[in-house]
């Protein structure tokens, strides 16, 4: 069904407003009687054999969704019925923000891509919060943090600090995303001496949580060796509880679009099939550096069940989708947690 309706979404609809449309469909299953139970058991995969504790949580399975989809944590509950193990929400900042100016996000059907510099849209941790006490979460939910586009980098850390507490007693972890490629000069803050203020801020704060919360950092595909063994050395350091590996990437290697239609596109970071020889390496070399003490989150690029496991097989903890949902559909998630099994 979906494979009939795809090329129909994607001539009539921009990405934004098929995001926004399926966003809404998924808060009107609330409204129509056994709607969440149907999906639940058409799409959900239940077997103890996908069952695994990370960084102290119990996961039904390990396929998540990315961040960037549930922006505002409205329809986490919704997701989770698609047979989905956890659900990242956000990035979050300390206040609303609208984004970059649209067009914004933008597909490649024949590299299985897109391309966004959404910059980081949403509608500020308060109202993530208050969608999160409506509704009791029936999944478990990762908070995505970042820092206002107005915050200069020096006082970065006072944002991640605040979304951080504004968040600490609805989510069950933390992802700290400071190498989003579509706000300016964010990705800076990957630098060492940057990064180590922001997790020694967000650190020192959860010792005055009674419950724990594992944070986890994002990083870019982007990195250089030097600045993801650095990452690696502070991770270990400082106690944080995982990575996630990668966000978008810069890189416009290998596409199959035409070639003047990309180069009108412009900045933005890019996610979908072209990622995934990348996010894997990346994955692998952060498991062999740490000799497998690190948990990893793996997301990027991954399009089939095949690469879904295959990033497990390379020391991924969990793996998370998001391009990979758009172009196969919402049973994607079922597809891989099948394929595991089998």
């Amino acid at each position: 069904m979906y494979k009939i309706l795809r090329p129909i979404i994607f001539f009539l609809m921009s990405p934004e407003q098929a995001h926004d449309l399926i966003i809404n469909l998924l808060k009107l299953t609330r409204y129509i009687p056994f709607c969440g139970r149907i999906m639940k058991s058409v799409f959900s995969v239940q077997d103890k054999r996908l069952e695994r504790e990370v960084f102290g949580i119990k996961f039904k399975n390990p396929v998540g969704l990315a961040a960037g989809f549930d922006k505002n944590g409205e329809v986490y509950n919704e997701l989770g019925n698609l047979g989905f193990g956890f659900v990242e929400i956000g990035s979050l900042t300390p206040e609303a923000q609208n984004g970059n100016p649209k067009p914004r996000c933008f597909r490649l059907p024949w590299d299985q891509a897109i391309i966004n510099r959404m910059g980081i849209n949403n509608k500020g941790v308060k109202y993530a919060v208050s969608q999160i006490k409506k509704r009791r979460p029936d999944v478990i939910i990762g908070g995505n943090i970042s820092k206002n586009s107005t915050t200069s980098n020096e006082n970065a850390p006072s944002d991640y600090e605040r979304s951080f507490a504004i968040l600490y007693d609805f989510v069950d972890f933390f992802v700290i995303n400071v190498s989003c490629p579509n706000v300016k000069d964010l990705c800076k803050l990957q630098d060492i001496n940057s990064l180590s203020e922001i997790i020694d801020r967000v650190l020192m704060l959860r010792k005055y949580y009674d419950e724990y919360r594992p944070i986890l950092l994002k990083i870019s595909p982007d990195l250089g060796q030097n600045a993801v063994d650095e990452a690696i050395e502070l991770i270990q350091i400082s106690g944080l509880d995982g990575i996630v590996v990668c966000n978008t990437t810069r890189s416009r290697e290998n596409l199959l679009s035409d070639k003047q239609y990309v180069e009108n596109i412009g900045n933005g970071g890019l996610s979908g099939a072209p990622l995934y020889g990348k996010s894997l390496e990346l994955v692998k070399y952060v498991h062999d550096k740490t000799e497998g003490q690190v948990p990893i989150i793996a997301v990027g690029g991954i399009m089939t069940p095949a690469q879904a496991k295959e990033m497990l097989d390379a020391g991924a903890s969990l793996v998370e989708i998001y391009s990979g949902m758009i172009y196969n559909g919402p049973g994607f998630a079922k597809k891989i947690l099948k394929h595991l099994i089998k």
